[in-house]
């Protein structure tokens, strides 16, 4: 995470240590407003029967999340964003285009301590990521990319520090697993393994 960002949540996180905690109770709601970095894998694969080399850079866009209380520290939890937008690149060929994406995330997550102060929680769910305005550029300028959408699984923790009895500070991360086919002009190229740590900072209300 950028340290200014993580410098920024812990100072809050200090400085609310003396007030009350944010309860975590069945039919609650919460709604997290922030911001997160889609930052895929090193290795994103190769196509064209493995000589294209592929990288995909990150995006920081702002997010929110909601989040609904079926039992006592157990929430469903729905993550959407900005769309992120990723530059695509090649090794040898430098970037050759972009593409936009959404990536609406589901996962049924447990809070721990959550009478208390600092209350972490893990998460397991499932992802949908949807790409469009896809572009191209330098080597395969006028040439049409096709990204395809992705299901796959997600993964997700963090820590909440109360603000007060009905807000908190929120630090997280997910790994969600993104396999989208590549096409080119019609023509199949194969898959790229995206699969990035989505992580960043929120402010969590409770309603």
């Amino acid at each position: 995470m950028h340290k200014p960002l993580l410098s920024g949540a812990i100072a809050l996180a200090l400085g609310s240590a003396a007030l009350p905690a944010l309860a975590q109770s069945a039919g609650d709601w919460t709604v997290g407003v922030g911001v997160h970095a889609v930052d895929p894998k090193s290795d994103n694969g190769r196509l064209a029967n493995g000589t294209l080399k592929v990288d995909i850079d990150r995006d920081i866009k702002p997010s929110v999340t909601f989040e609904y209380f079926v039992r006592d520290n157990l929430g469903v939890e729905v993550l959407a964003a900005w769309p992120f937008e990723h530059d695509i690149n090649i090794a040898g060929l430098g970037r050759v285009g972009s593409t936009r994406q959404l990536p609406p995330t589901v996962s049924l997550q447990y809070h721990f301590n959550g009478q208390g102060r600092i209350s972490p929680f893990v998460g397991a769910g499932i992802n949908y990521t949807a790409f469009f305005s896809e572009d191209t550029t330098g080597a395969l300028a006028g040439s049409k990319l096709k990204l395809d959408d992705s299901w796959g699984l997600a993964a997700h923790a963090g820590i909440d520090f109360a603000v007060g009895q009905r807000g908190a500070i929120r630090v997280d991360a997910r790994w969600i697993d993104i396999d989208s086919d590549v096409a080119l002009d019609g023509a199949k190229l194969g898959t790229v393994a995206i699969d990035p740590i989505v992580y960043g900072a929120a402010y969590v209300m409770k309603f």
